[in-house]
């Protein structure tokens, strides 16, 4: 059986929310990372340990390690879930009219990914020394340069090579603003809600996209 099907037993942790602040869906591999996002976040990555993480989801440290063998490993898999989310982006954006219509719904989309996996963003931010030694440890692409290469690819959806400097400029601020807005203002807005809408807002504006985003499906 694949460690990322079994399951944990039934009714050892309480439901979690997802990486990055949503509702877990009740998938095993979505609880570890989300109590493993808290806790390091409570206590710091090198200060938290996998029995640690075992005592909050209510298991013992063999269950867990029947999962992920490390912390590291469960470090590894939320990165690369990231990762592919953005990536899964990028390709439908590829495949979409080059109209605002299309700028507003690549922004939007890739504001749900930023408030889903804030807790990610907040990891990669505070650990990039670990995350990177983690990483290249693994032979994976290094994420420094994965991430910016989603970011160039994003931009260029928006303003594609060739396009006046300024729209340039503008969509490569308007990404940055997405992120580094709901990053910063999260805990300052009382409505997730409203923060989304006003980020988005903005964002649309400089990118020169549709005035009102489009909710995804």
């Amino acid at each position: 059986m694949d460690h990322q099907t079994a399951d944990l037993p039934a009714g050892t942790s309480q439901p979690a929310r997802a990486p990055g602040g949503g509702r877990a869906r009740g998938d095993t591999r979505e609880r570890i990372q989300s109590v493993a996002l808290e806790l390091f976040a409570e206590h710091g990555y090198q200060q938290t340990s996998l029995r640690e993480i075992a005592e909050r989801l209510g298991v013992t440290k063999a269950a867990l390690y029947y999962h992920f063998k490390s912390k590291e490993d469960i470090v590894r898999s939320f990165t690369e879930d990231y990762a592919a989310e953005l990536d899964a982006l990028l390709t439908w954006g590829a495949d979409q009219p080059r109209t605002a219509d299309t700028r507003a719904a690549l922004l939007t989309r890739y504001g749900d990914i930023v408030q889903q996996r804030l807790g990610v963003l907040r990891f990669l931010e505070q650990n990039q020394a670990a995350v990177h030694h983690l990483m290249a440890e693994n032979g994976a692409r290094d994420n420094k340069r994965m991430f910016r290469e989603q970011f160039e690819k994003l931009r260029d959806l928006l303003a594609p090579p060739g396009c006046p400097l300024e729209e340039r400029v503008r969509a490569s601020v308007a990404v940055i603003s997405v992120g580094l807005g709901t990053m910063l203002f999260q805990k300052e807005a009382a409505d997730p809600a409203q923060l989304r809408e006003v980020v988005l807002g903005i964002a649309t504006e400089l990118a020169g996209a549709a005035s009102t985003p489009t909710a995804t499906a």
